[in-house]
């Protein structure tokens, strides 16, 4: 499609590379203009849906976060996209799924349907990038990785442990880490933890930069120790929105200050291209307690990151 005036290119769309020059307050909305189809054959890269919500312990409202980051990442107009310098989809190829189905009543249905959905999306050999949605949903994605990578060295932006105890009969947002250490599914020697402003239990061996230290830290202190840490392990990237502090991220279930800028943690992310990153997400964005977009804007630009990584690896590939 080369008429630049179309509109709706979430729809007419004719392949998953092309670009557009839509008004950013109009048409239909999918993440960065990306065609809506459930057919990805052929797709590098899938974005997907999880608005599930049901696991907070403080306030709800992030299964509205899909469709906010969706909206937030309509500003970004399809020119070179900084700070890649590139048109991040003339070499890749990528689809919006939609979302995922959550089931409001039968709630300990959800996490078997997530994971078994996920696993054919990334049965296709399509790089998945998904949508919180509350913190949970990490452990069902965790576990559709796994299977096909094996065990995942998890690096994690978030002002949270999430290792609370388990009965593994819980759905929690808190808990999804130690879900993953007692599967064998991350390997906690190689995992990493960045931003952490709470105490949990027990960190399970896993490396943790605390919230005063990345304080202290340059961008790329913080890059380096993740990738000194990860190593040549496959690698699952979470990045809870509360890792930034909420002045940058309010629109969240549970802010904790005392955070990093976007700006700091945008460039740690910057400089994790050299890693084998197998899959990521990001959650967490509760948009009814934002601000003028701000921490949707946050959301979508951290996932725009997580693209332009990959079609930089696709380019020089």
């Amino acid at each position: 499609m080369k008429d630049k005036s179309q509109t709706d290119l979430a729809i007419v769309s004719e392949t998953l590379e092309v670009s557009g020059h839509e008004p950013t307050w109009s048409g239909v909305r999918s993440f960065m203009r990306r065609k809506y189809t459930k057919d990805v054959e052929g797709a590098d890269m899938v974005v997907w849906g999880i608005p599930l919500d049901t696991s907070v312990t403080n306030r709800p409202g992030a299964r509205y976060g899909p469709n906010a980051i969706r909206d937030a990442s309509c500003i970004f107009d399809l020119d070179p996209q900084y700070p890649f310098q590139m048109d991040l989809f003339e070499n890749l190829a990528m689809a919006d799924y939609g979302d995922c189905y959550i089931h409001n009543s039968r709630v300990w249905d959800n996490p078997e349907h997530i994971e078994k959905e996920a696993a054919s999306i990334i049965a296709t050999g399509a790089y998945l990038l998904s949508l919180g949605g509350d913190h949970f949903v990490t452990w069902p994605l965790l576990r559709a990785h796994a299977e096909k990578h094996g065990p995942l060295a998890l690096v994690q932006f978030d002002a949270h442990q999430d290792t609370w105890d388990d009965d593994g009969e819980q759905i929690d947002h808190g808990t999804f880490v130690t879900r993953a250490v007692r599967e064998g599914i991350i390997d906690p020697d190689h995992s990493i933890q960045v931003g952490i402003r709470t105490h949990a239990p027990d960190d399970y061996g896993i490396k943790i930069i605390y919230g005063d230290e990345v304080e202290e830290l340059a961008a790329e202190e913080i890059a380096n120790q993740i990738k000194a840490r990860v190593g040549k392990m496959p690698v699952y990237m979470t990045f809870d929105i509360d890792c930034l502090d909420p002045a940058y991220a309010p629109g969240t279930g549970t802010p904790v200050s005392g955070g990093p800028s976007s700006a700091k943690m945008l460039s740690t992310v910057r400089q994790l291209g050299s890693l084998n990153i197998v899959g990521s997400d990001v959650v967490e964005v509760a948009p009814a307690y934002d601000h003028a977009d701000i921490t949707a804007i946050a959301g979508a630009t951290v996932a725009q990151y997580m693209v332009g990584l990959q079609a930089e690896k696709k380019r020089d590939a």
